[in-house]
């Protein structure tokens, strides 16, 4: 009987000792870090930019450690949506089709689809672009992607994994024109004013959001709650004369509203 008896206090305790730690109460971030000056890396890897300070800030005010996962932005859904992160904070547009699969915060910015085109490019707007001898670069999974699966119908549509390659294929002639957001196709002008030409008026207002598993309102109000206060605070304001000052002035001076 004894064997029996230590027998089983051995089995209870492997068991015992089988069981997962109790989760930490780390907030864990997912962003692709290869968007400035939103998501983006510094010279010792660490991630920086304005979607970190705010991400940061968001786990000060839920009391939460602080945890930043770099994922591709095609990644990004179905890694929330399996709980490998517990929110989306990559400069992300709330959509219609992405609010089906997981949920979206207040919306913490306003900007618009434009285009990048080729420097001696004829194309004026959209419509221009969409001819049948035109060639319409975009970045996949974005939602310049999903307008141009929505709404080109003559161009030829080359979609491509990096927002670099798609800026390449115009500086190089190999596409008319990059379909994405107002900041990124000024700065990409900035780095690309002997080949490239901005077109900033916007052909589709467009808000970011935070994305969050569905069903968890508890954390889409304390978000909300936060980015109330922070934008009351002035912490946009903050962040934009941080990483956007340059810009900032820019869209003033040539009449466009600045995004926060």
């Amino acid at each position: 009987m004894k064997s029996i008896r230590y027998l089983l206090i051995a089995i209870t305790l492997v068991l015992t000792s089988c069981k997962p730690a109790p989760e930490d109460n780390t907030l864990v971030v997912g962003m692709e870090l290869s968007y400035p000056p939103f998501e983006m890396s510094d010279e010792n890897n660490q991630p920086r930019g304005v979607s970190v300070d705010l991400a940061y800030a968001l786990g000060e005010s839920l009391g939460r450690p602080v945890r930043i996962e770099n994922i591709a932005f095609a990644g990004l859904i179905s890694s929330l949506k399996t709980g490998k992160i517990d929110l989306i904070l990559s400069s992300m547009t709330a959509t219609e089709e992405r609010s089906q699969s997981i949920d979206f915060s207040d919306p913490y910015l306003e900007t618009g689809l434009c285009l990048l085109v080729s420097k001696d490019s004829d194309i004026q707007d959209i419509a221009n672009a969409d001819q049948p001898d035109k060639s319409i670069a975009v970045k996949q999974g974005t939602t310049g992607h999903l307008y141009a699966i929505d709404h080109v119908k003559h161009a030829q549509v080359l979609p491509l994994e990096k927002e670099t390659a798609a800026v390449i294929e115009v500086t190089q002639g190999k596409a008319d024109a990059f379909i994405y957001d107002q900041m990124s196709t000024f700065r990409n002008w900035q780095r690309h004013p002997d080949t490239t030409r901005p077109i900033l008026t916007p052909f589709k207002t467009e808000h970011w959001a935070i994305g969050i598993q569905k069903g968890n309102e508890e954390l889409v109000q304390s978000i909300n709650a936060f980015l109330t206060e922070f934008k009351a605070a002035g912490g946009f304001e903050e962040l934009g004369d941080r990483y956007l000052a340059e810009e900032k002035k820019a869209f003033q001076e040539m009449g466009f509203p600045f995004f926060f």
